[in-house]
This record gives C-alpha cells, sequence and structure tokens, in this order.
C-alpha cells in the first residue's frame, strides 16, 4: 500500500493529505476547551468523569479501572495536577453495606490520573458492585462479575462482542442496547476501541457526527490520551463499562491505520516523528486507559479461562508481524512474513492443543477466514477495495488480514486438523462487516466438508461500511455484493456489508451461537436495536449454520 492511501474510513473516496499538528501546540490549544467543559465542582473536589470500568476476569479476581480529574486543569494529556488517593471498595451489593475488598491507589500525572486496582480473593462467577472515592467525591457505583472456578461444569456463558466505534461517525447505542441486557458475563472488543485520524478524515458519510478532541491526528502521548479521555466520556460506552467487565485487544487504528511492528500506512516517518515513539505512546496511553491485564509487557496476547465450557485465546496481530505486502512487493504466502510472530504462533498453538475446556475461543482482531473478491462490478469493486485498503490494481484479497500471512495460517490450522483439535471458533472484528464463516484448511481446493474451525466476523459500532461509502440506503449493496461474494467464497454463509451493530455470543456445550444485532441509524442518538440473524456451530462439526431466532 501506497504511504497515503486510505481505508474505506476516509470521508470519500479520494483519500487526501492530512495536516500535521505540532503538539505541544496541539495540547495548549485543547487544554481551555477541555477544562472549561469540565463541570465547575472538579475545581474544588476530585471528580470522576470518564466512568469506571473492569476488566480480564478471573476465577478469583477482576481488574478494576477509573481516571480521577483532581482539579480542573488536570484534562487528559495536560500532564497537569496534584498526586491524589484514591481508594476502591467491593461489595456483594449496590448499596455497599456487604463489603469484601477495600483498597487505595495513588493517581498520578506520569500515568494521567488513571489506576487501576487488580483486586483478588473474590469468590468464583459471581456478580460484584465496586466505587471509587477521592477527596470525599465517590465514583458512580457499577457492577461486575467474576470467571467460573477452573474446574467448574458450566452450562452457559454470553458476551457481547463489538468492533470499530468511530466517535465522528455516529453515536455507541450499540454499547446501550449491550448494557441494557443485563445478562453478559463479560463483553469482548476486538479492536478500534479509538481511532487515531484528524476530524474529518475518517469515514463519517461526509458528515461528522461530532467532534472529537484533538481535531488533528494523535501522534503524541498527550494525544492519545486526550483521545482516549473523550472516547470515555461517552454515556453509552460508560454505562457498558458500568455493567459488565470488558476483555479487550488492539487494532491498528489504537496506533494508526495499518499498523505493523515497523510502522503504518498511517504514518509518514520523521515528518510524524519515528514510528517507535508513536507506538510506544499509544501503547503507554491504551494500557493506561484501559482494563486491560498485560500477560507480557507491551502486548495485549493473553488467554482466559470461563470453567470447563470455554477458554478465550486473545491475539495481537499488530505489535509482530511483518509489512503488508502491495504489488509488486513481495509475497502474501512467503514463510518469512508473519502476522502473530513466532513466540505467540507458538503461544496459541500450544494452548489450543493443551485445552481441555468444551470450546476453544480466538479473540482475533482481522478476518482468518480467506476472502476472495471475486467478479464483481467495478461500482461495488472499487469501494470494497477501498473499504479493505486494496490497491486499485485489483489485488483479490485484503493483505492487511491472515489473507496477507498465508503460512502462519496455513501453519495454525493444519495444527488443528493434524491434532484432531475441535471447537474453535474466531471471534473477528476489522472489516466493518458481520460474516458467519468456515474456516477451510485449504481454500484453494475446498470441499465444503474440510474445516478446521468457524468464525463469526462482527459489522462496526459506527465506522462506515460500504452503504456509507457509496452513500446509497442502507442493504443496497449487500443485496448486491453478498451473493457475488458468496459464490467466490464457499465457505462464507452469510455476509451483510451494510449495517452497523454488535453480536451476543451464547455458549453451552452443545453449540456456540452468534445472534448479530443492528441499529436503525448511527447518526441518531437513541438509534433502536433489532435482531437480524443468528449463527451457530454445533460441537464437534467445525462448521456454521443459520439458525432462526436469537438465544
Amino acid at each position: 500500500m501506497t504511504s497515503r492511501q486510505r481505508t474505506a474510513d476516509s470521508n470519500s473516496l479520494s483519500p487526501r493529505r492530512r495536516t500535521v499538528v505540532k503538539a505541544a501546540a496541539a495540547t495548549a490549544v485543547l487544554a481551555a476547551p477541555l477544562a472549561a467543559a469540565i463541570p465547575a465542582r472538579a475545581a474544588e473536589a476530585p471528580a470522576f468523569l470518564h466512568g469506571v470500568a473492569s476488566g480480564d476476569p478471573l476465577p478469583d479476581g477482576i481488574l478494576l479501572w477509573t481516571r480521577v480529574t483532581p482539579t480542573a486543569e488536570a484534562v487528559p494529556g495536560s500532564g497537569l495536577g496534584p498526586d491524589t488517593e484514591v481508594a476502591w471498595t467491593v461489595a456483594k451489593d449496590k448499596a455497599f453495606t456487604n463489603v469484601v475488598a477495600k483498597g487505595s491507589v495513588t493517581a498520578t500525572a506520569a500515568s494521567d490520573h488513571t489506576v487501576k486496582a487488580d483486586v483478588r480473593g473474590l469468590a468464583p462467577a459471581t456478580d460484584y458492585w465496586f466505587r471509587f472515592s477521592a477527596g470525599g467525591t465517590d465514583s458512580p457505583p457499577a457492577r461486575t462479575r467474576t470467571a467460573p472456578a477452573a474446574d467448574a461444569t458450566v452450562t452457559n456463558l454470553r458476551f457481547g462482542v463489538v468492533s470499530c466505534a468511530n466517535w465522528e461517525a455516529g453515536y455507541f447505542s450499540s454499547y446501550r442496547h449491550l448494557a441494557a441486557r443485563g445478562d453478559l458475563d463479560a463483553w469482548l472488543h476486538l479492536g478500534d476501541y479509538i481511532y487515531e485520524y484528524g476530524t474529518g478524515e475518517y469515514g463519517t458519510r461526509d458528515t461528522v457526527v461530532r467532534q472529537h478532541a484533538p481535531t488533528h491526528e494523535i501522534l503524541t502521548l498527550a494525544d492519545y490520551r486526550i483521545r482516549h479521555g473523550t472516547y470515555k466520556t461517552d454515556p453509552d460506552l460508560k454505562a457498558l463499562h458500568a455493567v459488565a467487565p470488558v476483555v479487550a485487544i488492539w487494532d491498528d487504528h489504537e496506533f494508526a491505520n495499518d499498523a505493523w511492528s515497523g510502522g503504518a500506512e498511517n504514518h509518514t516517518e520523521g515528518a510524524e516523528g519515528a514510528w517507535t515513539a508513536r507506538q510506544a505512546a499509544a501503547k503507554q496511553a491504551y494500557f493506561e486507559w484501559m482494563p486491560v491485564r498485560p500477560a507480557l509487557a507491551g502486548t495485549t496476547y493473553r488467554r482466559l479461562r470461563f470453567g470447563k465450557l470455554a477458554d478465550l485465546s486473545l491475539l495481537d496481530l499488530r505489535s509482530f508481524r511483518s509489512q503488508q505486502v502491495a504489488v509488486g512487493n513481495g509475497s502474501v504466502d512467503d514463510p518469512d512474513r508473519t502476522i502473530t510472530g513466532r513466540a505467540q504462533l507458538d503461544w496459541l498453538k500450544a494452548g489450543l492443543k493443551s485445552s481441555d475446556t468444551t470450546w476453544r475461543l480466538v479473540g482475533n482482531s482481522v478476518m482468518i477466514s480467506p476472502f476472495a473478491i471475486g467478479s464483481l462490478s467495478a461500482d461495488l469493486l472499487k469501494p470494497l477495495a477501498e473499504l479493505l485498503g486494496l490497491p486499485k490494481e485489483g489485488l483479490a484479497l485484503n493483505t492487511d488480514q491472515w489473507d496477507g500471512y498465508t503460512d502462519d495460517r496455513r501453519e495454525l490450522l493444519a495444527h488443528l486438523r493434524s491434532n484432531a483439535i475441535r471447537n474453535t471458533v474466531f471471534l473477528t472484528g476489522d472489516i466493518h462487516m458481520a460474516w458467519a464463516n468456515d474456516v477451510p484448511v485449504d481454500a484453494g481446493t475446498y470441499p465444503l466438508s474440510a474445516s478446521a474451525a468457524t468464525e463469526f466476523v462482527v459489522t462496526s459500532v459506527t465506522s462506515d461500511n460500504l452503504d456509507d461509502l457509496l452513500k446509497v440506503p442502507e442493504g443496497t449493496v449487500t443485496a448486491l455484493a453478498a451473493p457475488v461474494i458468496q459464490l467466490a467464497n464457499r465457505h462464507v454463509h452469510w455476509v451483510d456489508t451494510d449495517r452497523h451493530g454488535y453480536g451476543v455470543l451464547d455458549i453451552t456445550a452443545d453449540r456456540a451461537q452468534m445472534d448479530y444485532y443492528v441499529l436503525s441509524d448511527k447518526t441518531k442518538a437513541n438509534a433502536t436495536s433489532s435482531w437480524a440473524r443468528s449463527y451457530r456451530t454445533r460441537t464437534g462439526t467445525q462448521k456454521v449454520e443459520r439458525t432462526y431466532s436469537p438465544v
């Protein structure tokens, strides 16, 4: 891909050059309006303006998160504000009459006044309430839930599943509808929790629904902190964080578009500083602002277990990958190229082989199923190429996905087949479409029976999909493109190229089912939600089938 090429997340089909704003000047410009937006009481007492959150549930513990604003000028990214003691309390009831754990931690400017408490000693598979306190001010109370005991027989698990939430493209109604359910063990965010672009540079159907901060493309630690802080003022996002723990991985936009280990499509070395510095800043801000417990420093790959029913392997497909192949620049089949890195792939293979749970879930930021574009008409191929970041010369696959790293994929799928590893389900975001796929061992000679795993892909919360790019009524592109896509990709049971929403994954010993929900209008703060489709995979089959009602 060229250094200036945009994905479908640009607000037109023609890429535009970004304006680089010096970070120091930008931070100074932003400090005044951000400080002015803080309630007056924040100048007198600490305030919890960014909500509270929990994440990475364990059988005996949970990771709690908040950000305290100790003074009016101590806005995200400012580096201002005094050290502040923040107490945390965990109870079995919302009134906090039955307290089971408490402690304190110091919020400092060095961590952008974010704090985490990794609470242990809790009971498995139990709902808890928690809150933070500072300077006489309590945060809103929030609910969380621990994972089942490792050896527990679990009859059912239910996870919300989301990805790709662009602040400027619309409202986060998907989060609100998931929060209202009240039945989630946890929710999975599969990447692109934030976006790095400057205002109006990212897919918004030519309309910025609400402007983010900072308004320029984020490059520095202060920039990334401000952007994370902006997102965590969203009421729907705060509501979801307040009712269930999140399990999150990053994709590229937490850094820059089409990021790889040594750079990104949306990064100009030199003019925008060094990639190593930008990547380090993005990672630091992410771990400050997200309730994520890294198993290894600087990466989001890790594994969680939910009793005997399921384990969840979470991947980091940005930190270790080779640069994406472009036309005339290498081969997707080069065995020296990797999407996972050697250590992560070995860790994943070993974990899948040794797993003794009924289901092996894989949190996977980009689609692993092969995708050949097929004989789409030119008017559909151009926006699809834009959405996937493909060269207009017509490379018939998305080299940012596993399609661009076929040796890693072959090794992983062969490992599943040769070791008779059943019930592996990839849970995927990134592509701004909903899919239900078998994952073929060999896409080139694929008989419909030779599937090594299954994959459920959720659409975007707000980020543009094909109908947005073409500015046509919702459903128009799916009606034309889906039959062509399925004809060229026989393992694809369903694809919806047009709608926004979320998934709910429900797991029993007999099946794993994804219920797909869609929003009425991403640009409306009060958008309604409706069930669209459901697909499941029955235990032992490694195949997807349609089912005609949600769980």
